[in-house]
């Protein structure tokens, strides 16, 4: 008898993960987590609804389900939805690994590296005290950091301003010259007139690209804004959700690195959208400042994928600390092995297990589930009109 999906469930843990747990028939369990945490609700009931569709069915027949997942409503897309279909998608190759013996990466080509690379955060959602956060990310092993440009910034904003940002970025360099790599997230804060000025001072410090340099849905003024980058890499995409999506950005010819989440776009769709890209010669450093299971599911995709040049993760990071009075936690704390998780000289080895490659230790997810609400940022400008966050 062909296996058959049971049992779908939502976890939310501290510190503000969502992770799904889908069960079969034949006692196989895998995991994928969501994200939108501002919107967990909504995900969780997501998540409930789909899986009101997929239960009874073969887990075994992933594209199928997640099309179902992607396309079975009338009403489709947006990031809600997304999540809930990529979560179930992480857990079902899960599922497909363990039943046999094989990591994710095996299914879908086969391993291209050894390691991958990684990068990790420092400065916090208002940047500071940068030079003394890469010193200790240096010391942990990592040699590429990235860190928010900037605070609050108006369509047209004060000097001193940029100036601020100019100094963060030259701090480091005065202080361990061309050791780290440094990337820069405008974070969709910066409106046109100051991309344009900030990039243009940027140039000198060689960076390893900018981030997110206009607000979503400004996708049509890349090139301008490309003209004034020069020589730095822009780097776009962790809130689209679709191939389609990203078809048209790499059309566009300017973007140099696409930054996918696996947990908005599913572990196949990511690993199709990788594959797209390297058509258009665009590297790949795939979005993921979330919990264990949305890392793993990166990594099953960074193994196989040879235009990924780095992985972003969030060990330590400034969310992970009791963030807007939530809970703190780490990725550690729901593996019942960290190891294939615990980065080396800044990097991640291939993970051996199955599925995909690591072990959720399901007490303790059950131990630290919360009903957290992550509150909505409120940020305004001077005169109290609301910011971009």
């Amino acid at each position: 008898m062909t296996d058959r999906i049971t049992a779908v469930q939502c976890h939310r843990v501290a510190p503000r993960w969502i992770f799904v747990e889908v069960r079969t028939h034949d006692g196989l369990t895998g995991w994928g987590e969501a994200i939108v945490p501002k919107r967990a609700a909504a995900v969780v009931g997501a998540v409930e609804d789909l899986a009101r569709n997929i239960i009874g069915e073969d887990p075994s027949r992933v594209e199928e389900l997640w099309q179902r997942m992607s396309r079975g409503g009338f009403f489709r897309d947006g990031p809600v939805l997304a999540t809930a279909a990529a979560a179930v998608d992480h857990a079902l190759w899960d599922i497909k690994g363990r039943r046999h013996g094989l990591p994710v990466h095996e299914f879908l080509g086969g391993a291209v590296r050894d390691h991958v690379r990684l990068y990790a955060w420092v400065g916090g959602d208002r940047p500071s005290d940068v030079v003394t956060q890469v010193k200790a990310r240096l010391d942990q092993g990592f040699t590429a950091v990235k860190m928010n440009a900037t605070e609050e910034l108006d369509l047209l904003d004060r000097s001193e301003r940029v100036d601020a940002v100019v100094a963060r970025v030259a701090a480091i360099r005065d202080a361990y010259g061309d050791t780290v790599d440094v990337a820069l997230d405008f974070h969709g804060r910066v409106h046109r007139a100051m991309a344009k000025a900030l990039l243009r001072e940027l140039e000198q410090f060689r960076l390893l690209w900018v981030e997110e340099p206009l607000p979503p849905g400004q996708e049509d003024l890349l090139p301008e804004i490309a003209r004034c980058a020069g020589s730095t890499p822009l780097a776009t995409g962790e809130r689209l959700l679709t191939r389609a999506q990203y078809a048209r950005l790499l059309e566009m010819r300017v973007v140099d690195v696409i930054q996918p989440d696996v947990s908005l776009t599913g572990l196949f769709e990511l690993e199709k959208i990788c594959r797209m890209a390297e058509a258009y010669d665009v590297a790949v450093a795939p979005h993921c400042p979330n919990g264990p299971i949305s890392l793993a599911a990166s990594l099953q995709v960074d193994f196989c994928a040879g235009n990924v040049v780095i992985q972003e993760q969030s060990l330590g990071l400034h969310y992970n600390r009791g963030y807007a009075g939530l809970p703190p936690g780490e990725m550690a704390d729901y593996l019942a092995d960290p190891a294939p998780l615990s980065p080396v000289g800044g990097c991640l080895a291939r993970p051996a297990g199955p599925g995909l490659g690591i072990e959720i230790d399901a007490g303790a997810v059950r131990a630290g589930e919360a009903g957290w609400t992550l509150p909505d940022p409120v940020w305004r400008v001077d005169d109290g009109r609301y910011a971009e966050w």
